[in-house]
C-alpha cells in the first residue's frame, strides 16, 4: 500500500495542502481546531514525514534557487525568460518565499551550485530549466534529496516534478499550417542541440515532412542567439533552392531572421514566410508582425513555483503538470508561397 501523502490528508480533511503542511510542521497559518483535526486524520492514516521533509521542516529558509546555464548576454535579450522569471517570483512572493538566481557557464558549474546550496542549506528547493538529453542534474538532485521541479519537460521519466507543454504538438501545428498554405520547402532554425525540447521539435519536423509532402525540411541548430539565428538565415537564403518558409525556435532569432531577409531583398511574406516558436512584444512590433506560438509564459512560471512549493511540503509526491499547448497566432509574416 502506498504511503499516504499530504495531498491525501488534505483531501480527507477538506483543506488545502498548504494548510496541512502548516499543521504538520507546527507553523502558524491555521486555527487550533483545524490543526487538531488535521493531526488526528494524519494519525488515522499512519502518515509519517519523509526524511528530507523532516530535515527541511526543522530549518526552512523560505528561499528557492534557480540556476541557468546559458550565456548571460543571450539571456539579456530573451523576453521568454523575463516573463518566466516574473511568473516564478509572483508565485513565490504570494507565500513570502524569495528566489535566488544564478547564471553560470555550463551544467558542471550548475551542479556545483546545487551541491553547495544543499550542503549549506541555502535553499529549500530548486527550479530546473533546459532539460538535456541524459541530463546529469536529475540523479544529482535525487542524491542530494533537494526538492526540485523541471520547467518544460518531464523530469527524467517522472523522477522529478515537472510543469510542461507539448513541444511536439506545438511544432506540428506550425508545420501543418505552413504546408496548408502550400509551402513545400520549410527550414527550421532550432535551438541548442542537446536540449530535450530542441530534439522534440526537430523530430516533429522530420516526422511530419513525408506525411505533408515536403520537398525539404532541414533543422539547423544554434545557441539561441540573434547572431547565430542571423547567420543560419543568411546561409539558407543564399541557397539555389532556398526555403519559402522558416520556423525559428525563439522570437529573438525570428526577428534577426527578418532583418537578414530585408538585408538580402527577400520580401516577407511574398517570398518568405517567417514563424516564431515564442511570442512576445518583439514579434508583435515588427513590420510585418510575426506569426508566432502564443502562451501565457508568466502563468507557466507561476505554476512552476506552485508545484515546487507543493513538492517542498511533501517530497514523496511527484507532480507532472501539463499546461495548455501554445496556440498559433497568425499575423502578417506568413502567406502562400509566390
Amino acid at each position: 500500500m502506498a504511503r499516504p501523502t499530504i495531498a491525501d490528508i488534505a483531501s480527507r480533511a477538506g483543506v488545502s495542502k498548504g494548510a496541512v503542511s502548516f499543521a504538520l510542521n507546527g507553523r502558524p497559518g491555521v486555527s487550533d481546531a483545524t490543526r487538531e483535526r488535521i493531526l488526528k486524520i494524519a494519525e488515522q492514516m499512519s502518515w509519517r514525514p519523509h526524511s528530507a521533509a523532516r530535515a527541511l521542516g526543522a530549518s526552512r529558509v523560505d528561499s528557492v534557487g534557480m540556476v541557468i546555464a546559458r550565456p548571460a548576454r543571450t539571456l539579456g535579450v530573451e523576453p521568454f525568460f523575463a516573463h518566466l522569471l516574473s511568473g516564478v517570483q509572483s508565485g513565490l512572493s504570494a507565500e513570502s518565499i524569495s528566489l535566488q538566481l544564478l547564471i553560470v557557464e555550463d551544467t558542471a558549474a550548475e551542479i556545483e551550485v546545487y551541491r553547495r546550496w544543499a550542503s549549506e542549506h541555502r535553499v529549500d528547493g530548486v527550479i530546473l530549466v533546459d532539460l538535456t538529453v541524459k541530463d546529469p542534474r536529475i540523479d544529482e538532485l535525487k542524491a542530494l534529496e533537494l526538492p526540485a521541479v523541471v520547467i518544460g519537460g518531464r523530469g527524467g521519466k517522472g523522477a522529478l516534478a515537472s510543469v510542461w507543454a507539448d513541444d511536439r504538438d506545438a511544432m506540428l501545428a506550425i508545420v501543418e499550417y505552413l504546408a496548408a498554405l502550400g509551402h513545400r520547402r520549410i527550414a527550421h532554425v532550432a535551438g541548442t542541440p542537446n536540449f530535450q525540447h530542441t530534439q522534440r521539435r526537430i523530430k516533429a519536423v522530420r516526422d511530419a515532412a513525408p506525411r505533408l509532402g515536403l520537398l525539404d525540411a532541414p533543422s539547423l541548430t544554434t545557441d539561441f542567439s540573434d547572431a547565430e539565428g542571423a547567420a543560419i538565415t543568411r546561409k539558407l537564403l543564399s541557397q539555389p533552392d532556398r526555403p519559402t518558409a522558416i520556423v525559428y525556435d525563439s522570437d529573438v532569432m525570428a526577428v534577426a531572421g527578418l532583418g537578414v531577409a530585408m538585408e538580402m531583398g527577400v520580401a516577407v511574406p511574398a517570398e518568405l514566410s517567417i514563424v516564431a516558436f515564442d511570442d512576445s512584444t518583439l514579434t508583435q512590433l515588427m513590420h510585418p508582425a510575426l506569426t508566432a506560438l502564443s502562451r501565457d509564459t508568466f502563468d507557466f512560471g507561476r505554476q512552476a513555483a506552485e508545484v515546487l512549493l507543493d513538492t517542498i511540503a511533501d517530497p514523496t509526491q511527484v507532480i507532472n503538470r501539463r499546461t495548455p499547448d501554445p496556440v498559433l497566432t497568425v499575423r502578417e509574416s506568413t502567406a502562400p508561397p509566390s
